[in-house]
């Protein structure tokens, strides 16, 4: 049965980072088609103002906590989440657990030339991984058409989706029917990280839940970005105090 507790009335399964492989793997050999997401505070606090997000987030198979944030606001839920399970280490899992399989994998979305470099370095990571094709994130109407056609063609098994919250899940959602995917999950800049041209928190940083903290230090322009943060604390508080004086 499948479990589900809600931050700022986004639902999020409660589910470990294994529990998470468990169940897409259930998806890649169950009828027909199944969209994750993996929000972190910055989507929760997006969807508070983009109606068709917070319908998309309520309706995907599976939603797993990328942030720390997502886990500690948990702690006013009568069920908690355990564990923060990021987006990055879920398609890793996946692909740890596919290969010498006959599952595949298309990488879409990313700068031109980062899909396909960050399908290269996978192959190199996971040789016995099949990789049917990849294409960047930049594209028009036309090129779109033909993007939908080579996916329907080619017909992976898992189709990872790099265009950013909130365009990847509205792209997923508006789309998936076309293609011939079991599973498509919005990974949003996991093919920098890929692909080598950004550089993973060190271990220390994810353990303690400060990746976030370690990407401002890298990339100081990511303040404003940054400032979504403080704004989630405070409507989850402002959410249990709101609560409190109701009850």
């Amino acid at each position: 049965m499948r479990e589900q507790i809600h931050v700022l009335d986004v639902p999020f399964d409660v589910v470990t980072l294994q529990q998470a492989t468990e169940r897409v793997k259930y998806f890649l050999n169950e009828e027909g088609q199944h969209i994750v997401c993996t929000p972190n505070p910055e989507i929760v606090m997006e969807a508070q103002k983009d109606e068709i997000l917070m319908n998309i987030l309520k309706a995907a198979d599976l939603v797993v906590p990328d942030g720390i944030g997502v886990v500690w606001a948990s702690r006013y839920s009568k069920k908690k989440l355990t564990e923060r399970v990021a987006g990055y280490d879920l398609v890793q899992n996946i692909f740890e657990k596919i290969q010498n399989t006959e599952h595949s994998v298309y990488f879409f979305g990313g700068a031109p030339g980062v899909s396909l470099a960050a399908a290269k370095k996978m192959k190199q990571k996971y040789p016995d991984l099949k990789i049917v094709g990849g294409h960047n994130g930049y594209f028009d109407e036309k090129e779109e058409k033909q993007i939908l056609h080579d996916i329907k063609k080619l017909s992976p098994s898992i189709l990872l989706v790099g265009l950013g919250a909130p365009k990847q899940e509205k792209w997923i959602y508006d789309n998936i029917r076309l293609t011939n995917v079991k599973v498509a999950i919005g990974v949003g800049g996991s093919f920098d990280v890929m692909s080598g041209k950004t550089k993973r928190a060190p271990a220390i940083f994810c353990k303690l839940g400060l990746e976030w903290l370690y990407r401002l230090l890298k990339q100081p322009a990511r303040i404003m970005r940054m400032m979504r943060l403080p704004k989630f604390v405070l409507a989850v508080l402002k959410k249990q105090i709101y609560k409190k004086i109701k009850i």
